[in-house]
């Protein structure tokens, strides 16, 4: 029977006719999981709807076996206490590849290495600050002998490479994480990246606290006249863009934007110049999924902010209709990062598996040591 329309004209529909999604109140009383959080935030509204929404395709992205994906990263994340949430997103194989501001791989060695980051006490003045030596990163506080020591290590990984040898970062970050495998018994994100065969890429290198350092080392090694190394970007661009090429296909999972993101997602724009400029002969390479948490704003213009039904017009990724995922959160990944990955981690019983892992080695280290015991005597 035809709807009839009322005196102004609008037929009222039945939003269960049209198959509306209905929404649901969050009940506190019944969330027990990380998980059972984040599927509830996903049945309500505003950021939290966009939470539960990006946990889904990240668990999505991590499920589907023919997808690599590649993680990018920006802000003070390891100064903010993210690190061991990047390593567990290594350590679980959710994440194959890495680009990453310089800086966010510097103070993420001085967390590796053993050294601390502090709360800021607004008291202090950023001026005494400065001649305290603790660097101000918005409300936490970066030591200068922190950075001291982070130099002593790449002088040290520096002073054995050799000089016919080109640097770039993705090789420069596999040997401090080879370092750190070696000298750090603690976690650490270029420890778990090296020992998961994960490559860590830094485009704007020079922009970093190990850039400078690389530029100390420089100099150091004009004074004792030994030949300088040479730093080769392109070669980072083309390891990451091999990588790509080979793969069937891609997922992006995005904390705040800038350099790392913009430099991921250009690929798939290198790969479609590839084809139409008559350079080699390939498909289209977009990628397929994409989840990004960064709470800039649009309307600003700038790359961080673009949607990715922005970046759909660049051919950066492959458009909802046909068959691509997305989802963004704009929130602080400080709140954000712990709930969408905690969740997806669960998912995959990730934490479960941790725990037996880790049961096992002390399992197998008690064994080891009343070995020893029975052996000695005791």
């Amino acid at each position: 029977m035809a709807k009839k329309k009322g005196a102004t004209g609008r037929i009222l529909h039945d939003p269960i006719e049209d198959r509306l999604k209905p929404i649901f109140p969050l009940d506190l009383s019944k969330i027990r999981t990380i998980d059972g959080l984040v599927r509830a935030m996903g049945q309500t509204a505003f950021t939290g709807r966009q939470v539960g929404d990006a946990a889904d395709v990240l668990e999505a992205m991590a499920r589907d076996k023919d997808c690599f994906v590649v993680m990018t990263l920006s802000g003070a994340m390891t100064v903010a206490k993210m690190g061991l949430i990047f390593c567990d997103l290594i350590e679980s194989g959710v994440v194959n590849a890495i680009v990453s501001t310089g800086a966010l791989m510097a103070h993420g060695l001085v967390e590796a290495t053993g050294r601390s980051h502090f709360r800021y006490d607004a008291k202090m003045d950023d001026r005494e600050l400065f001649h305290a030596g603790y660097n101000r990163v918005y409300d936490s506080l970066e030591p200068e002998v922190n950075l001291d020591h982070v130099e002593e290590v790449l002088q040290h990984i520096l002073a054995g490479w050799d000089p016919g040898e080109t640097v770039c970062s993705w090789k420069l970050h596999q040997r401090i994480g080879e370092y750190l495998k070696k000298n750090a018994p603690g976690r650490g994100i270029l420890k778990s990246a090296v020992e998961h065969g994960v490559p860590v890429f830094v485009p704007a290198f020079t922009d970093s606290e190990l850039g400078i350092d690389f530029a100390l080392h420089q100099r150091d090694r004009k004074r004792i006249g030994v030949p300088p190394l040479r730093f080769d970007s392109f070669e980072d661009f083309e390891h990451f863009a091999s990588t790509m090429l080979a793969q069937p296909k891609m997922g992006i999972f995005t904390i705040g934007g800038g350099v790392p993101r913009n430099w991921s997602q250009q690929f798939g724009v290198y790969a479609e110049l590839l084809a139409r400029r008559g350079y080699e002969k390939l498909p289209l390479k977009r990628y397929n999924y994409g989840v990004r948490i960064c709470p800039e704003p649009v309307h600003w213009g700038g790359l961080s902010g673009s949607t990715y039904s922005e970046a759909v017009s660049w051919g950066k990724f492959v458009p909802p209709e046909e068959g691509g995922r997305m989802a963004e959160v704009f929130d602080d990944a400080t709140v954000a990062l712990p709930l969408v990955v905690g969740a997806v981690l669960e998912r995959l019983g990730y934490f479960g598996r941790k725990s037996i892992a880790k049961k096992a080695k002390a399992d197998g280290t008690n064994k080891t040591r009343r070995a020893a015991m029975v052996h000695a005597g005791r």
